[in-house]
């Protein structure tokens, strides 16, 4: 049962990543249409868009939202494993458990805090002013959610490592 859960949370996650990548593609088509705009004139077109850049940074924001629980789940955040590689297998097999329950924790506080800023800022209206004039909280909301979604790969993190060898994870681990 549990396999099937982890396999269709894996198949989300991948679907997320692959959202990550068309905001990529998107984010890549505003930035080279402000650049062309304001370096070629053409008629009836404004010189540049005004809002690229403040939609450039909240597109960088929400694709690395998407991509980040999916690159926890193929072991490809960064992990300085020297120490796990130095130990004996037994102990650095509990040490991953410990990295994997602060992980968890760490995820669960910042979804809650997450929840409390952006509820905060909705029930009090808070506006970002820039080019653009938006809601704070649709910049906020995303941050709890994918803590969730962290939360719950850290979950399944450690399901896979209490099933596998009793040694350190295999994934991202140094050349040496």
């Amino acid at each position: 049962m549990i396999d099937r859960i982890s396999a269709g949370y894996s198949r989300f996650l991948a679907w997320l990543a692959l959202l990550g990548c068309a905001i990529l593609m998107a984010m890549m088509l505003i930035i080279v249409a402000d650049v062309a705009l304001r370096n070629l004139a053409v008629p009836g077109m404004p010189r540049g868009l005004a809002w690229s850049n403040e939609i450039s940074e909240l597109m960088l924001y929400l694709l690395t939202m998407c991509v980040a629980p999916w690159l926890l789940r193929q072991g490809q955040h960064i992990r300085v494993d020297i120490v796990l590689q130095a130990v004996p297998p037994g102990l650095a097999w509990y040490m991953e458990w410990v990295g994997d329950v602060i992980g968890l924790a760490c995820c669960l506080v910042i979804a809650w805090f997450g929840t409390q800023a952006a509820w905060a800022s909705y029930v009090s209206g808070s506006v970002n002013i820039k080019t653009l004039v938006t809601p704070e909280w649709w910049a906020l909301a995303p941050l709890p959610l994918v803590f969730v979604l962290l939360a719950v790969e850290m979950v399944f993190r450690m399901i896979r490592l209490q099933r596998a060898e009793r040694m350190p994870r295999s994934d991202a681990v140094s050349a040496a």
